[in-house]
């Protein structure tokens, strides 16, 4: 392992990594967080006034928190991958990018409990998804706290924990050692919460679960986003030196991860559509006759639905 990585020459500075920490990809992570957990709650309270399912949302939601937990997930696993080459600087951001894709699963889970408990494929799944980011997420804390109690140079990679001697930990370390604790065990915490209420029965409390939970899970976010955007580069100060400013400029892999948060848009344009009372689709029967004695059929297809501005079920161009 010391073979691959040098531990023993701590650099001035540190190569950027848009990749992990550029200004589209935590916009991204941000945003949809933000907007997964104000509908969780948008969808629970809606419910609890009116006793009826908020359908489009519901669709919308867990599109978005799909999104982000495999977002949560690659991200973290793009990380362990590049320990060997990542400082403590990008590795943290990267686990504070975890932690927003815990809020917003779990809080769509406190949301959408129905419609797993209804379906066995998506409960599995989504606690299969639960547990794999809860393991990579403790991996990670597991990094960030011994680079905090061992003292690690930010410039070196974050694999030297295991290789630098340590120096102690620093005087102002223990509010830091104490947060990192913390945060790991809230995942956990979370995360059984979440198995349990996928597969309690007795709904008396759930309401409460809900609003409480959302409203945590709401606090926990915010904090992780302001950490964010305070340390990092794109928006913030870092805590180490870094050689260029690429994580603050803008290219393509930075702006796709934002074009990305459209499709969810697009679906819920389409599940609108859905809802509403749109023709089915007809299969096509190129035996019908369309003559009958030399005359065009009468009538309009039943599927064809004109444009509610200037069309008709006559198209314009049927002359031609």
């Amino acid at each position: 392992m010391a073979g691959s990585f040098n531990c023993s020459v701590v650099p001035t500075d540190t190569a950027t990594d848009a990749g992990v920490a550029g200004t589209g990809v935590l916009l991204s992570f941000i945003i949809t967080a933000g907007i997964s957990l104000i509908m969780s709650i948008i969808i629970v309270l809606h419910e609890v006034r009116r006793g009826s399912e908020a359908k489009v949302l519901r669709k919308l939601l867990l599109s978005l928190s799909d999104q982000q937990v495999i977002t949560g997930i690659g991200i973290q696993s793009v990380a362990l991958a590049k320990m060997k080459t990542m400082v403590p600087y990008h590795f943290f951001i990267v686990w504070m990018l975890s932690l927003l894709s815990t809020a917003t699963h779990v809080g769509t889970l406190l949301a959408l409990v129905n419609d797993f408990k209804r379906d066995w494929v998506l409960r599995w799944l989504r606690q299969f998804f639960m547990f794999v980011n809860l393991v990579l997420s403790i991996v990670s804390g597991i990094f960030i706290l011994m680079s905090v109690m061992r003292d690690v140079k930010p410039t070196l990679p974050i694999a030297c924990v295991w290789e630098v001697e340590s120096t102690g930990a620093p005087s102002n370390a223990g509010t830091s050692i104490a947060g990192t604790i913390a945060v790991m065990a809230g995942q956990l915490v979370f995360f059984l919460v979440g198995v349990w209420y996928l597969h309690v029965k007795n709904r008396k409390w759930l309401r409460a679960v809900q609003l409480v939970g959302l409203l945590v899970l709401g606090a926990i976010g915010i904090g992780a986003a302001i950490r964010v955007i305070l340390l990092s580069q794109a928006f913030g100060s870092p805590s180490v030196t870094l050689a260029d400013t690429g994580e603050k400029d803008w290219s393509f892999g930075q702006l796709l991860p934002l074009l990305l948060l459209l499709l969810p848009l697009v679906s819920a344009v389409e599940i609108m559509r859905g809802e509403m009372k749109v023709p089915s689709p007809v299969v096509d029967d190129h035996s019908a006759p369309l003559l009958i004695g030399g005359e065009k059929l009468s009538g309009n297809r039943a599927s064809f639905q004109p444009n509610p501005f200037w069309g008709n079920q006559k198209s314009r161009f049927s002359k031609w």
